[in-house]
């Protein structure tokens, strides 16, 4: 997947804007981050995920912990081509999924 297909992809999710935090491009649902990804670097790209697929997901070639963001909770992926296109969809939905399921139960059943 290249990085504009990427980004359509995020933005074609409902609640999700995009924005720019630390020189990043980040997809937000109600501000919260979801996908953070270093443009100006490649494509490198940090996602949450589930901890009980961290140590499978971090096992994995260009696939590590996510510098500065809460531990075994978010995954560093080196660039687009790591995860082929379903799993990169299917990662970003759970990441998506996984901040919606913190915010308030009126915010969420409006998702």
């Amino acid at each position: 997947m290249d990085i504009e297909s990427f980004r359509e992809y995020c933005l074609s999710l409902p609640g999700t804007t995009e924005g720019m935090k630390w020189e990043h491009l980040c997809f937000m649902v109600e501000e919260k981050i979801y996908v953070i990804i270093a443009i100006d670097e490649g494509s490198r790209f940090s996602i949450k995920c589930n901890r009980d697929d961290f140590d499978a997901l971090t096992a994995r070639d260009g696939i590590a912990q996510a510098y500065h963001f809460a531990k075994r909770q978010w995954i560093q992926v080196e660039n687009l081509d790591v995860l082929n296109d379903e799993e990169l969809k299917s990662r970003i939905a759970i990441s998506r999924a996984m901040v919606i399921a913190k915010l308030p139960k009126k915010i969420q059943e409006s998702m």
